[in-house]
């Protein structure tokens, strides 16, 4: 996620006085303040934060290349995982790779116009995540909760929709905040005098505009789930309670259907949880840091932003551990069974 670099410029003015540390760019004024790591200690991050991308870019290729493939899996809550996968391997192709170089050389040398794409692709793919979160949870709310509603709601057509919904208020949200600059609105003569300088790339947040964003991009959305998911549970533990007790007549086809559906509610539960716990520390940090005047320092950003970044590298993995007909379908991608005739249709449960 984009980071909030003020406290990174406060010495600023200092360093280019007192000229005794390192610059961006030496050779121009307002330039950013760079900050060398011993050559070992690079080695070590890039070799950690490539490992972290390439393991998000193979993790979600393959939980793509099933959902598409394999035709027994195109159900409506499968395309969800679908849209979520896409959004984290766009966080592993397209995001980490920069990041990762400015984390390490801990300046932006890849130009205005890119840092502009690459902060606006960062804000809405993060923003995807959670959206795509939410529609999970719905799904998960019909099936458990409603079941004779759910194939009439949560048709194919209709969580086609609502994907194409997520996706295009999260690219509104992403381009239209960093081209627009929403974040300095009211506070551009400061944000130009105090915090922007040649070879940064960071997004600046306004009191305003960081308590709208981190609201209505994590906050509220999160509430939502966790809402909707301890209702789901509720009732979960309350039908399997009847069933114990013999006082519900299904046969017991259905009873397996309703485990498969608990299940799978219970997987991304997890996958939620996960998000939630990765991602949490970074928005509090974003809600905070204005109030306080900027003094969360640079390098914790940074951290809690590769933080976040790793839930993109967790979902695989947590289908993988909780979902057999996954790990089948990894092994038959990997060993290149999927290239033989009528594979598609292979039974994976």
């Amino acid at each position: 996620m984009v980071r909030n670099h003020l406290s990174y410029q406060m010495t600023l003015s200092q360093t280019i006085i007192l000229g005794n540390s390192p610059l961006c760019y030496a050779s121009l004024n307002g330039s950013c303040k760079k900050y060398i790591y011993p050559k070992e200690a690079q080695t070590v991050l890039y070799l950690l934060l490539a490992t972290i991308a390439f393991l998000t870019f193979l993790g979600n290729l393959l939980v793509i290349i099933t959902v598409i493939h394999f035709k027994q899996l195109h159900t409506p809550t499968n395309y969800l995982i679908l849209s979520l996968a896409v959004a984290d391997l766009l966080v592993g192709g397209v995001v980490m790779p920069p990041s990762m170089l400015r984390s390490v050389e801990t300046c932006w040398y890849l130009g205005n116009i890119f840092c502009k794409i690459h902060s606006s692709l960062d804000v809405t793919l993060c923003t995807a995540s959670i959206l795509n979160l939410c529609i999970i949870s719905v799904d998960r709310y019909y099936a458990v909760c409603h079941p004779l509603l759910y194939h009439s709601k949560m048709t194919p057509n209709a969580t086609l929709l609502m994907i194409f919904v997520c996706w295009t208020i999260s690219g509104f949200v992403g381009f239209g905040m960093i081209f627009l600059e929403l974040g300095i609105l009211g506070v551009e003569d400061f944000y130009y005098s105090n915090v922007a300088c040649e070879g940064g790339c960071f997004l600046f947040l306004s009191k305003t505009a960081s308590a709208v964003f981190t609201m209505l991009c994590f906050y509220i959305p999160a509430v939502v789930m966790i809402s909707l998911y301890l209702k789901i549970f509720h009732i979960a533990k309350r039908q399997a309670r009847l069933i114990q007790n013999a006082q519900i007549l299904s046969s017991h086809r259905h009873t397996s259907v309703g485990r498969t559906e608990i299940k799978a509610t219970k997987t991304l539960a997890i996958v939620v949880g996960v998000f939630l716990l990765f991602w949490t520390p970074y928005f509090i940090c974003a809600l905070i840091d204005p109030i306080i005047g900027h003094v969360v320092p640079s390098f914790l950003f940074d951290f809690f932003a590769w933080v976040g970044y790793s839930n993109s590298t967790c979902n695989p993995i947590v289908y993988a551990l909780f979902y057999i007909w996954f790990r089948k379908s990894f092994r038959i991608i990997l060993l290149g069974k999927i290239f033989k005739p009528n594979s598609s249709r292979i039974k994976l449960f």
